[in-house]
């Protein structure tokens, strides 16, 4: 079992064997913060932080019978002491945890967290209920307010999905353009349907340009960078040459939106085509605007 679902595990344990979706997304977050290595990154949501990959993993415990799932509860079915499998720092944190914030649940929880992270609370449909003027004023002026066109690049190796979601919020990305041929993942979060639902629940559009993708044939056997800057001259030669359509469109999408981001797997866009694809549309279309690689 991966070790930050112990964490889970041992956090339902700790509290009883049972907490509500929205407390235990609170205190996997409170246990989080500080953390160099956290076990769960965090996106500012519907109810303010929120992990997909915490929600993921419950899921798949809830099909392993080990815990079970209600409308609104996570209820521990197993009755293996989990806490005792962390390590030690990890259970001194958890309890440190629980001492600190047990008689804090619901409402008055959600409320804490907002106030002492109020970017968090950024896309909260609860906030304004829940919060003095002032402190809902912090949270409104921690939203990322930018005019200036620009077109991004984001790769998502390396990276959770939150913590890729998050950097398209700070850079204040409208639409979300996919350039992958084909938009598939075996890491959870970046397959097609899940980053669409996503990134949408948090206010960025999503598009897919297939057209402007590679063919996954072509990426075997890239091993150093001349056999990437091959792949890219070719592409350059055909693809950016015939897809003209396809440029066209995500150019409308940049005029229309005034900040967008290119996205594909690799971290370092010299050894991606989305670097060449953003090249591609200055030189096709006035360029009026910034490109930034994230």
């Amino acid at each position: 079992m991966y070790y930050r679902r112990k964490i889970l595990l041992g956090l339902l344990q700790i509290f009883g064997g049972s907490l509500t979706k929205l407390d235990l997304q609170k205190y996997l977050f409170l246990l989080n913060q500080g953390k160099d290595d956290p076990f769960y990154e965090f996106i500012p949501y519907k109810f303010g932080c929120y992990s997909f990959q915490a929600n993921q993993d419950l899921s798949t415990l809830n099909k392993y019978t080990i815990v079970k799932e209600s409308d609104n509860f996570w209820n521990l079915e197993d009755k293996t002491n989990y806490l005792n499998q962390l390590k030690i720092h990890d259970r001194i944190l958890i309890t440190k945890l629980y001492s600190q914030f047990r008689e804090l649940r619901g409402d008055a929880l959600i409320k804490y967290v907002y106030e002492k992270y109020p970017y968090y609370a950024i896309h909260s449909t609860i906030a304004e209920r829940l919060l003095s003027t002032i402190n809902f004023k912090t949270v409104q002026d921690r939203k990322p307010k930018s005019t200036d066109q620009t077109l991004f690049t984001i790769g998502y190796e390396g990276k959770t999905v939150e913590y890729f979601t998050n950097q398209l919020i700070n850079a204040d990305v409208k639409v979300l353009c996919d350039v992958r041929k084909n938009p598939l993942s075996m890491k959870y979060g970046f397959s097609k349907n899940q980053l669409k639902n996503i990134v949408e629940n948090v206010g960025i559009n999503y598009l897919h340009f297939p057209e402007l993708g590679i063919a996954s044939d072509k990426r075997k056997e890239l091993n150093i960078k001349n056999d990437y800057d091959r792949l890219f001259s070719e592409y350059e030669r055909t693809t950016l040459r015939t897809e003209e359509t396809g440029l066209e469109k995500l150019y409308q999408v940049l005029l229309s939106n005034k900040r967008i981001a290119l996205t594909c797997f690799e971290a370092d866009h010299n050894y991606c085509h989305r670097s060449r694809t953003a090249k591609a549309l200055s030189i096709k279309f006035e360029n009026n605007y910034k490109i930034i690689h994230i």
